[in-house]
């Protein structure tokens, strides 16, 4: 199977239960009909980049579905986490491209999503053997990558939340799902 569209979303659960909190972050993010199988990182060559409703016509309830699922979790009162899923896509399309997913606490909505995208361009730029300072800062490096003229695209998805203040399970997920 090789997928020919993918999707991003996200969402937050909260819950007293821990399980029940990832479920309730799952519907939130519009993903909780499917029977989710994790996968690595490679977005398939020629695959697009989808809305979420465009997406979600291609699947039924029940179906296995795979993902990249960034998830994180916490039941400590204010405590701040994220996921975030980044992606990076080569401008030629025959060339497989790349998904990270990165989980954190602590970190706001930008600095995971920029984290996670500069993983995504990373990965993609030392396979297309991009020449970069490994030191320098993201948007540094994101200007040599598209300067280059092989990245096309970068982009993130982000969720993040603070502990329920009454101890209650807090879940946040972000997902690329395949479909087709």
């Amino acid at each position: 199977m090789i997928p020919k569209k993918a999707f991003l979303t996200r969402g937050t659960g909260v819950h007293r239960d821990k399980l029940a909190s990832f479920e309730l972050a799952l519907r939130d993010a519009g993903i909780e009909k499917f029977n989710l199988v994790c996968v690595s990182s490679i977005l398939p060559p020629s695959c697009k980049v989808v809305t979420q409703e465009e997406g979600l016509k291609y699947l039924s309830p029940g179906e296995i579905v795979y993902c990249v699922l960034a998830r994180n979790q916490t039941n400590e009162p204010h405590r701040l986490i994220a996921s975030a899923i980044g992606t990076a896509i080569p401008q030629n399309e025959e060339n497989y491209g790349y998904i990270s997913e990165h989980s954190s606490f602590g970190e706001d909505e930008d600095t995971a999503g920029m984290y996670a995208e500069d993983i995504a361009a990373t990965m993609l730029a030392t396979t297309l053997g991009i020449e970069f300072d490994v030191d320098s800062a993201w948007q540094e490096r994101e200007q040599i990558y598209k300067a280059s003229g092989h990245i096309f695209n970068t982009t993130h998805i982000c969720q993040v939340a603070k502990g329920n203040k009454n101890g209650l399970w807090t879940t946040v997920v972000a997902a690329m799902v395949f479909v087709e």
